[in-house]
C-alpha cells in the first residue's frame, strides 16, 4: 500500500492488486496505516517500496512480454544461487534490483497509458 498527498493537501491511499498488479483506491485503511493499528505497518524508503511491489507482482501474476520475460530472469538467478546452496552475491543482488527497479517503471507506465490513477513511474527514481 501506499499514501499519496493530494494537490487539496488530503491523501488518497492505493493497494496493489493481487488480480492485475495495478492499483485499487482503498482510503478505508488511511487510520490504520497512519495510527499502525494493524501491526504489520512498516514504513519503506521509496527504492525499497519499489522492490517489495515487483517481488509482489513477479510473484502472483503471470503473462507475457517484456515485464514477465524480466521477471522470469530474476527468478533464473536466484534459482542457480539456490541450486547451487549460496546466498546470491552482491552483482546478482544488484542486478535483480536494477531489474525490479526497471520492471516497476515499465508496469507502471502501462498502468498510466491505461488510465490507472494510482500509477506513479516515477516513483522509482527515488
Amino acid at each position: 500500500m501506499k499514501i499519496v498527498q493530494t494537490p487539496d493537501g488530503g491523501a488518497r491511499v492505493w493497494r496493489v492488486s493481487i488480480e492485475t498488479g495495478g492499483w485499487q483506491e482503498r482510503n478505508d485503511f488511511f487510520v490504520e496505516i497512519t495510527l499502525g493499528v494493524g501491526g504489520e505497518i512498516f514504513r519503506r524508503t521509496p527504492e525499497d517500496f519499489v522492490q517489495e511491489v515487483e517481488r509482489f507482482r513477479s510473484h502472483y501474476l503471470d503473462g507475457e512480454g517484456p515485464i514477465f520475460a524480466l521477471y522470469e530472469t530474476v527468478q533464473a538467478i536466484k534459482d542457480v544461487a539456490k541450486a547451487e546452496g549460496r546466498h546470491l552475491t552482491a552483482k546478482e543482488q544488484a542486478l535483480i534490483r536494477g531489474i525490479r527497479q526497471r520492471t516497476f517503471v515499465m508496469f507502471e507506465e502501462q498502468l498510466r497509458a491505461a488510465g490507472d490513477p494510482g500509477a506513479d513511474p516515477h516513483l522509482a527514481e527515488g
